[in-house]
């Protein structure tokens, strides 16, 4: 894999793993949809599968540098630094948007995850009956994954490592969200929301010489659930790109279908127009704009046409659409 990288090239993938941190926050939305459309999802997972065997005896040896190379270094370290930045920074903007204006950022997510389904199957030629029927068990899966019913929180630390394993996978499966397996898992507030809340507070008050965060017993809780959560996630990514890597390899076409019908089928987690559904003692916290509500689960409904803000969601809608056709145009352009 090429090493040698422009300026201009470089500050490009740390953009998109800007990009795609956001999306892996966002429940219902893929930043494995996010690296296939803004083409890096196979180098992405060629990376992730160079973390092996080969790879720590390089580094058990203390050969750093043909061990950055082995790994495709350069690359890793810019997307998962851009991802990493969203995180404490960009990833914050969007969760005031969410809270104040949560009809038209999921109507630009579903603008957007639109266009990503046109983008992945526009140059799908090989269809044939045993592609429709991946493509048709993807779309099942992303409908009934869609409609369950979360569970509640449980901050036990075998649970937070499988946890970080599961909600890896929106990173290594495009159409699969992270984020909202982490709210029908039930910890998505524990783990990427407070978990990460406190990371940035304890990391804060370290750096200004205030060392007693150490001492505080609720917030080494959260520690360790955030170092149990990080060691899940680094496993998950590397086991998810060796199996991912050996199937696309030998059954790509197949794989495509499953990720077309997948991201079809799992619109209804984004479709803009619905209600959340309340519970005062039982169910799951999840991130909304009050912070002190339960919820159970969605009730989806068909939008009033002749509300002005309904209009402007189709607006944002067809904006998401068009940012994806114009990513599409540029990497057709960029590739002539």
């Amino acid at each position: 894999m090429k090493q040698e990288r422009t300026f201009l090239h470089k500050l490009n993938l740390f953009l998109k793993g800007l990009v795609m941190g956001i999306a892996n926050k966002v429940p219902g939305v893929s930043g494995g949809t996010v690296s296939f459309v803004l083409n890096f999802y196979e180098e992405l997972i060629y990376s992730f599968k160079k973390i092996n065997l080969g790879g720590l005896k390089l580094l058990m040896k203390g050969e750093l540098k043909s061990f950055y190379v082995h790994i495709n270094g350069q690359f890793l370290l810019l997307i998962m630094g851009g991802s990493l930045f969203s995180y404490f920074s960009l990833s914050l903007v969007l969760d005031y948007f969410l809270a104040n204006y949560e009809l038209y950022v999921w109507s630009w997510f579903f603008g957007m995850i639109v266009g990503s389904i046109f983008y992945i199957g526009k140059d799908f030629s090989k269809w044939n009956f045993k592609i429709i029927i991946f493509l048709v068990i993807g779309v099942s899966i992303g409908i009934g994954v869609s409609f369950l019913t979360p569970a509640k929180e449980n901050d036990n630390l075998w649970f937070v490592f499988f946890c970080g394993i599961i909600g890896v996978s929106g990173m290594t499966l495009p159409g699969l969200s992270g984020s909202f397996i982490l709210i029908l898992l039930g910890n998505y507030v524990l783990l990427l929301v407070d978990s990460v809340n406190v990371l940035s507070k304890v990391i804060t008050e370290v750096f200004s010489g205030d060392f007693s965060v150490f001492r505080d017993e609720v917030k080494i809780r959260y520690l360790k659930v955030i170092a149990v959560f990080t060691g899940g996630s680094l496993f998950g990514l590397i086991t998810m790109s060796h199996i991912l890597g050996y199937v696309i390899k030998r059954w790509k076409h197949f794989v495509n279908a499953v990720i077309i019908g997948f991201i079809t089928g799992s619109l209804g987690i984004v479709w803009p127009w619905k209600k959340t559904v309340f519970l005062e003692e039982n169910g799951v916290f999840i991130l909304d704009s009050k912070r002190n509500k339960i919820v159970e689960n969605y009730e989806r409904f068909i939008p009033e046409f002749s509300n002005n803000e309904t209009w402007f969601a189709f607006l944002y809608m067809a904006l998401g659409l068009g940012l994806i056709l114009v990513l599409d145009f540029y990497g057709r352009k960029s590739k002539k």
